[in-house]
């Protein structure tokens, strides 16, 4: 895609988010208001992570939905696998998230903040 195709695109609709997003997408959304949920282990958190983010570890992901609910989720992790679980999960909840494809390096590729 090029950089004419990209300034072309449909915002995302964040009262309807798709399953996954891209890098770029997700620092928009939380740029816009999202939540950004970091599913990863403490030891991964304790290494970097997004400075917008909330530390959810995803085994305890499933009870803590009312920290955002009412507000579009963006769910990261190291890779994507973790978040495209957690943001399943939540939308099985009735939460309005999405995956970050390709997780934190994805994230600082496209500009995203990192502590």
């Amino acid at each position: 895609m090029g950089l004419f195709d990209f300034l072309k695109r449909t915002p995302l609709d964040p009262t309807n988010l798709p399953a996954a997003v891209k890098a770029e997408e997700a620092v928009a959304l939380v740029t816009d208001g999202a939540v950004l949920v970091d599913v990863r282990e403490n030891h991964e958190w304790k290494a970097g992570h997004a400075r917008e983010a909330i530390h959810i570890p995803l085994a305890r992901l499933a009870s803590s939905t009312n920290r955002f609910k009412g507000r579009p989720v963006v769910v990261v992790c190291a890779s994507g696998s973790r978040s495209r679980q957690g943001a399943s999960e939540l939308r099985v909840q009735g939460i309005n998230a999405t995956s970050l494809k390709g997780g934190m390096r994805a994230w600082q590729s496209a500009g995203g903040s990192q502590v």
